[in-house]
């Protein structure tokens, strides 16, 4: 083995040369093991199962490939249908769909891919959860998964194949002992030898596991474009590929409706629309926005008395009522984001609203503070200024709870939370924190 590898040696001349030979020495080496691996499967047919077994999992794959198609078939008849399944989850459709139509048991082969089209739906269906409107024309499967020793020659040919089956040609995904190792590009195989290997040309890429958090999978999509990201299996094995470019456009397409959304505009208009059609477009929304002002208008109403003996009362309101939508559309836009995404659910808020709570305590506290203070030196009067504070630290706990709340239910409902919930938070903000300013100032003050 040693002989071998010196040999080759004098086809590295690129730079890390060492580094290089080194590993080509191990590939060679482990390409050795499993080709001893193939042979005593081969030619132990009492023991073959045993011997396979006993193999990484990763590595049976790699191994099985490499046997003859009498042997593979009758190590699939000698399997279970389990093992079967998670052995032929490692090959790409092409390969798995070929050795398939082989079996004999019809019976054996109908459950196998019943139980391969099922784990591949749900598994594909959980990693598209990222983002609401994600589909599985995000989720392609127009690929194939190759050892890294295939040559360019035969790689050619399977492509030319799978075109012929497909009318696409696919990506090439190539594996190093049944782990990804990486994607070729098909325009390596035209420019080198038939005879040379794909190792060399591997170019590394990503990987996400199907079930990782809905945060991990955009931010690794956001910092990846003109890329392609397989998707994995727990054991490793790919489930399929995504173009990043394809998911970047769909998370593209949220903040831009949610802006609109948030100011109760179509998603259609532009600057230079004319005057009747923004017209259209905006007034059901002012109506609306007309009739949660005359709410918040009859609880401050409800506290006429109180505001003809304390007319200083009547500047503060613009404050709790400004503070409180502040408050309320920071956390609309991230709860907003989050459904958008797929990050957050009513299921899984407890969490969420939690921390949305104590950060609007802390914030209210000190506004509150700061309220007080500049209302005291205005006023002279600490109670006023107490009164103040406190409307506004239960504004913000207000905002915090409906901001997060509200476009959650909403969404459950099916309805547009950023366009809807808006309002909602808004009129809730404003009665609630007029409803503590002047319900606090009746108590402590007249």
């Amino acid at each position: 083995m040693l002989v071998f590898c010196l040999a080759g040696r004098k086809a590295f001349h690129l730079a890390g040369e060492t580094i290089q030979y080194i590993h080509y020495c191990m590939a060679q080496k482990k390409e050795t093991q499993l080709e001893q691996a193939a042979q005593r499967i081969t030619y132990r047919p009492k023991e073959r199962v045993t011997y396979f077994r006993a193999l990484p999992v990763a590595e049976r794959a790699a191994v099985f490939n490499t046997l003859s198609p009498q042997v593979r078939q009758d190590m699939l008849k000698r399997l279970s249908v389990g093992e079967a399944v998670d052995l032929l989850d490692h090959l790409d459709l092409r390969r798995a769909h070929y050795i398939l139509s082989h079996m004999e048991d019809a019976g054996r082969r109908t459950r196998i891919v019943q139980r391969l089209k099922n784990d591949l739906h749900a598994k594909a269906e959980q990693f598209l959860r990222f983002h609401a409107q994600a589909s599985m024309a995000l989720f392609h499967l127009n690929y194939v998964f190759l050892a890294d020793r295939t040559t360019i020659g035969e790689t050619a040919a399977i492509i030319e194949d799978h075109l012929r089956n497909t009318g696409k040609v696919p990506a090439v995904l190539a594996h190093r002992d049944g782990k990804v190792a990486g994607e070729v590009p098909v325009a390596t195989l035209v420019r080198e030898r038939n005879s040379a290997r794909l190792a060399p040309y591997v170019e590394p890429m990503k990987t996400i596991a199907y079930n990782a958090a809905a945060s991990d999978i955009t931010a690794l999509f956001a910092a990846e474009p003109h890329k392609t990201v397989a998707v994995t299996d727990n054991d490793g094995s790919v489930l399929g590929v995504v173009y990043t470019d394809d998911v970047i456009d769909l998370l593209g397409e949220s903040p831009a409706a949610t802006l609109y959304s948030f100011a109760g505009v179509e998603a259609t208009e532009r600057p230079f629309d004319s005057a009747w059609k923004k017209i259209r477009h905006r007034y059901r929304w002012l109506i609306v926005n007309l009739v949660t002002v005359f709410l918040a208008g009859g609880v401050v109403a409800l506290f006429e008395d109180t505001l003809a003996h304390i007319v200083l009362l009547a500047a503060y309101l613009p404050i709790v009522a400004g503070m409180g939508s502040n408050a309320a559309t920071q956390t609309l836009a991230v709860m907003v984001r989050g459904i958008a995404v797929g990050e957050i659910t009513l299921r899984n808020s407890r969490a969420a609203l939690t921390r949305e709570l104590i950060a609007a305590l802390i914030n209210g506290v000190i506004t509150g503070c700061i309220v007080f203070i500049v209302a005291v030196a205005l006023n002279q009067n600490p109670l006023l200024g107490l009164v103040a504070g406190v409307s506004v630290v239960a504004s913000l706990l207000v905002a915090g709870f409906f901001g997060t709340l509200f476009p959650l239910l909403l969404s459950r409902l099916g309805k547009d939370p950023a366009t809807s919930a808006g309002i909602l938070i808004t009129t809730t903000t404003d009665i609630l924190g007029f409803l503590v300013l002047l319900g606090l100032a009746t108590l402590l003050l007249l």
